[in-house]
């Protein structure tokens, strides 16, 4: 679990392709404290499993699904990858709750400067715009962002200065594609209730005239 907000920036130094999956030797000072081989880390929001760390350097594997899914099939060396550990028990959280678990990647199709910040929109697969709202969260390439705007299957988000500076989206161009990773509470809470439950559903009961107490 992580929170989507960024810690480094770093670079992809070496790649190699074998059995199946891809090999990214990525260079961090700060990813690569604390991390010891069999931890999970955030690579522009793709949670994978760190291979070989070495003082400033860790290896991760990428299975074809996930070269498929996300933009880390079109990372080259030089690239550079938003980088996160993960959550620790009792560390603040300055983001949201993001799984790693990327949905689709969204093209970035329009960038317009609001004073010293900039507006910088999306396209979405339509099935997942049922869970991206106006203030809510999205990340994007691993980074924790409030949503702006969601409209036709695009939505918005506002990167400060800090931001453009610290992470991917700030060079971004015009068609980068991004990986999406939705809400996880957006995604809970629009699980249905099972039409076989022999409890009655909250809607059922709201149809009957209960009401939630919020101070029970």
């Amino acid at each position: 679990m992580f929170t989507g907000i960024v810690e480094d920036l770093g670079r992809v130094v070496h790649l190699e392709d074998a059995e199946g999956l891809r090999r990214f030797t990525l260079r961090s000072d700060i990813c690569s404290d604390g991390v010891r081989v069999g931890d999970s880390i955030a690579v522009n929001g793709a949670c994978l499993t760190a291979v070989s760390v070495a003082a400033n350097e860790i290896s991760v594997e990428a299975i074809p699904e996930t070269l498929r899914l996300t933009n880390l099939g079109q990372l080259a060396v030089d690239s550079l990858v938003n980088l996160e550990r993960p959550l620790a028990y009792g560390d603040r959280i300055g983001g949201h709750y993001v799984q790693g678990h990327v949905d689709a990647t969204a093209e970035l199709i329009e960038r317009q400067p609001d004073g010293e910040s900039e507006v910088v929109r999306f396209t979405v697969p339509s099935r997942l715009m049922q869970y991206i709202v106006s203030k809510g969260f999205v990340a994007l390439d691993g980074v924790s962002l409030t949503v702006v705007d969601p409209r036709d299957a695009t939505f918005a988000v506002a990167l400060i200065p800090h931001t453009i500076r610290s992470v991917t989206l700030g060079a971004a161009p015009i068609g980068y594609r991004a990986n999406l990773e939705a809400d996880i509470l957006a995604k809970y809470g629009s699980v249905p209730e099972p039409e076989d439950s022999s409890r009655p559903s909250i809607a059922q009961l709201r149809a009957a005239g209960y009401r939630l107490d919020a101070t029970r």
